[in-house]
């Protein structure tokens, strides 16, 4: 009976410390993960669009402007990164309206955000960026024809595009960005860490190396 009570004590002492040892590791990993990190509000607001899974542990901050064609050339290229790690990656998009009139086409998004056609518009305004942003000759006013046709209410997008609370959130982006040193767009940081050098390739590395480390096998 003793050594019965003897080796339940064992079990019991055993399977308290590998429970503690998990506990522990799993709190160490919550603490050093990105969204953990005290200034990780100056990276994602509660405001920010995103996209990708809440689970994800790789986080791609984008300051980006609708009207920056790089930003519309980098689009596809994000996308195709999440697409090939499926749940692991979360796409943050911060506003950089850096573009004269941008504050413009970021309040369409803002407003089609309403109606559920943020990402939708988002695409149609990249789509057809060369007709209404050309460096050369810009028609900023042309962007309507594109946009009407993936099934907004345009009358109620033109009211919402003048809610005072969109502009107070552009100005929290643009001072984060400023806070960042962002000075051009697209301006990207992956987890926290900026993209020093600028290129598919080191963005690229840039999400390999972040997700290497947070998904170890």
């Amino acid at each position: 009976m003793k050594n019965a009570l003897l080796a339940v004590a064992s079990l019991t002492l055993i399977f308290g410390f590998i429970f503690a040892s998990s506990w522990y590791k799993d709190q160490q990993a919550e603490k050093s993960s990105f969204m953990a990190k005290e200034n990780v509000s100056t990276f994602v607001r509660d405001h920010s669009q995103t996209l990708g899974s809440d689970d994800a542990k790789v986080y791609i901050v984008e300051f980006m402007d609708p009207a920056c064609e790089t930003c519309a050339v980098f689009a596809p290229f994000v996308k195709k990164m999440m697409a090939d790690n499926p749940g692991k990656i979360k796409l943050v998009l911060r506003y950089a309206p850096f573009h004269d009139g941008a504050e413009v086409f970021v309040s369409i998004l803002e407003a089609a955000r309403k109606q559920g056609k943020y990402w939708e518009t988002l695409d149609a305004m990249f789509k057809s960026q060369a007709h209404w942003a050309s460096h050369h000759n810009p028609q900023p006013e042309r962007v309507w024809e594109f946009i009407s046709q993936i099934g907004l209410d345009m009358v109620q997008l033109k009211k919402d595009m003048k809610d005072p609370a969109i502009a107070k959130l552009i100005a929290q982006d643009m001072a984060d960005a400023k806070t960042l040193n962002v000075r051009k767009t697209p301006g990207y940081f992956v987890n926290g860490r900026p993209l020093q050098e600028f290129g598919y390739r080191q963005l690229h590395e840039l999400v390999q190396s972040e997700l290497q480390a947070v998904y170890k096998e």
